[in-house]
This record gives structure tokens, sequence and C-alpha cells, in this order.
């Protein structure tokens, strides 16, 4: 316990805080529009938490499986398990204790759908994505996208214990939201996917396609947004702020097609960032005001 207590850094970075932040405002942006903001006050605390700890868990998991390629890449050459401050059984146990928790949290406060699509994704993040699929094709983040984009759906399935069309709209819209955001890192970081081997776009297809693609994508993020306003979900501030937002990203999309430095890839890959989060906040005021 000592050891853990003096270590809480190292298992905190083991979790990916980062990715956290954006599956909570996802998640509880799903839980509050299934809920017309009126969730069971312990349904909404252990659901958010316990679907975070399977998410939580599935990362680790990842840190463990990619400990020998994140030892090649500079971006990921201090992670924990890498330099050695957390030990590989420490790393398992701790996953398996997430697991666990979020699980009966899941069980005993939402529902056995919330529980099943959480451990689902948590096999296919944690597992397939990570362990195989990564390397089996240069799309491998367009299709491992799927996982990342479950939050809302979870938060929506604890509270209605149903999957609801609209719900599947906020997954549509993260899924094609990952390309562009995680592109624009690849771009920054070209040469250490290429040291670790990792098949990523650009290391495969060049640059230059990645960049296209990642302006493409864009376009297709911006017409996936305007859906939930076509089918009466969200109202008019939803859509405009969409429409500023999207505007703004294929300005950041553009101008790193037409850059050959390449020195807009980490403002675009931070702007992506901000954009999703500031997405689902016009998502949540939309919805109350309509209330």
């Amino acid at each position: 316990m000592g050891h853990v207590l003096a270590n809480w850094r190292g298992y905190l970075e083991l979790t990916k805080p980062g990715v956290q932040a954006l599956l909570f405002v996802s998640c509880a942006s799903g839980m509050l529009i299934g809920s017309d903001f009126d969730p069971p006050i312990m349904t909404f605390f252990f659901g958010l938490i316990g679907i975070s700890f399977l998410a939580a868990s599935s990362a680790v998991i990842n840190h463990f499986f990619d400990k020998h390629i994140d030892s090649k890449m500079n971006r990921t050459s201090d992670r924990p398990l890498v330099n050695g401050s957390i030990s590989d059984n420490s790393a398992i146990i701790f996953s398996i204790l997430l697991y666990c928790s979020g699980s009966w949290m899941l069980l005993a406060y939402a529902n056995f759908l919330t529980w099943l699509l959480t451990t689902l994704t948590f096999i296919f993040y944690g597992f397939i994505y990570t362990k195989y699929l990564k390397f089996m094709t240069s799309q491998n983040i367009v299709i491992g996208g799927l996982a990342g984009a479950m939050p809302p759906l979870l938060g929506w399935a604890a509270i209605t214990n149903t999957i609801e069309p609209n719900a599947l709209l906020l997954v549509l819209i993260i899924m094609v939201w990952t390309p562009p955001h995680f592109w624009a890192l690849a771009v920054y970081r070209v040469e250490d996917y290429t040291d670790a081997a990792v098949p990523m776009l650009p290391v495969q297809k060049g640059v230059a396609f990645t960049k296209q693609h990642i302006l493409l994508y864009t376009f297709l993020l911006l017409a996936s947004t305007m859906l939930p306003y076509a089918v009466g979900m969200l109202g008019e501030i939803y859509l405009l702020s969409a429409l500023v937002l999207g505007v703004i990203f294929l300005s950041y999309s553009y101008r790193l097609y037409k850059d050959d430095s390449n020195s807009l890839a980490m403002p675009t890959f931070a702007y992506s960032i901000i954009y999703l989060a500031a997405l689902f906040a016009a998502m949540l005021v939309d919805h109350f005001l309509k209330l």
C-alpha cells in the first residue's frame, strides 16, 4: 500500500487521465440528455465512476501490451511501465481492481446492459485493438475509434437501460472525430511510429496522404454533427455552435493540408480536443434550454 501511495502519479498516468476527461464529458452528456437533466443521483454518480473505472482498466492493459513499442517512441518512453516505476504485475493487479470495482458499481447501481456494453468496449480496446488491430491495418484508428466513441451510449444506457438511436448519433460523431484528431498527432509523431513499426496512416501512406484524409474526415465530421439537429434531437443553439466549431476545425485541417512544414499538426490536434468538449457542452446547453 505504501508503494501505491508513494507512486500514485504513476498509477494515475496508467489510466490516461486526459482521455478520461473527455470520457467524463461525453458519458455525462449521454446521461443528462437521456434523462432530460433528471438522472437518479446514485445511478449518475456510480454509473459514471463505474464506466470510467472500466475504461481506466483497459487503459492500463493498453500500457501493458504497448510497453515494447512505448520504449521506442519519444512521446511514451517515460511511461511508468517503461521506466520501471511500476512493475508489470502491479499494473495487472491495478487493472483487475479497477475492472472489478467498476463492474460492481455498474451492476449494483446501473444495469446489466451498461455493464455488458462497457465490458465489450473494454475487451475491444484493451485486447483486440491494442494487441492485434493496431498492427493489422493503417485504418486501425478508424475501426478502433469505436471504443473511444462509446461513452455517450454507455451513459445513456446507464440511465434508460436501452440502446436508443439518438445515443448512436453521438457515438457516430465521436467515431468520425477520432481519425482527424489522432492522425494530426500521428503526423507530428510520424518518426516515432516508424521507429516502433506501428502501421499508422502517415507511416504506410505518407504524410501528404494523411493530411488529405484529415481534411476529408473533417468535412465528414461537420456533416455528421448536423444530424442531431436534422432529426430534431437538438435545436438552433447546438446547430450554430456545431457550425462555428466545425468551420474552425476545417480551417485548421485545410491549413495543415497546405502546410509543407507540418507545423500545424499539434495545434490541429490540440484544437480537436477543445472542439469535442465544446461541442458536447453546446449539446447540454441546447437540451437544457429546451426543457
